[in-house]
């Protein structure tokens, strides 16, 4: 057991030492800095000798800031282009459909609570099992909840607009 667990740790130290190990170059750049690659292939890098120091190579990513020319890509040569007065248009259209939205779902939040009354709603008749009853209550409970969350989801939308 215990050779079996010596042999299994040196051979994880050996993959690992394998796997690590790679070469460090120091260059010097245009402005006279000293620049630390894992390549060599540029004029006046001379390798490094690190002994009894292992490498573990950074995964490449992806920069997080966008090129200028990713951000300045132009539009395919038959792509419609609209002028700033017809998208202006657009725009008032679209936040009076938005204002209008908000405007009923208001409306509709207020006749709910009208009629939820504090939460004791009055029964109708049809309502003589309570069950029904708290079934009902429960009801207008979510379609408050819901147009709540809806007058919220346009207020945000009306924000992004402005």
């Amino acid at each position: 057991m215990k050779t079996q667990l010596s042999a299994l740790i040196l051979l994880g130290s050996v993959i690992g030492y394998a796997h690590a190990q790679g070469e460090v170059y120091v260059c010097m750049n245009d402005s006279g800095t000293k620049e630390y690659k894992n390549t060599g292939a540029t004029k006046g890098c001379k390798r490094v000798d690190l002994q009894g120091v292992t490498m573990i190579p950074s995964p490449y990513r992806k920069p997080l800031v966008q090129t200028v020319a990713a951000r300045t890509a132009a539009s395919p040569a038959g792509f419609p282009r609209i002028d700033s007065a017809t998208q202006r248009a657009r725009d008032n259209d679209r936040m009076q459909i938005l204002l209008n939205e908000m405007k009923t779902e208001e409306q509709k939040l207020a006749n709910l609570k009208k009629e939820f009354n504090n939460g004791e709603p009055e029964r109708q008749g049809n309502e003589k099992n309570y069950a029904k009853y708290q079934e009902r209550v429960a009801s207008m409970k979510d379609d408050m909840n819901r147009a709540e969350k809806n007058i919220e989801a346009l207020k945000r939308e009306i924000g992004n607009l402005k």
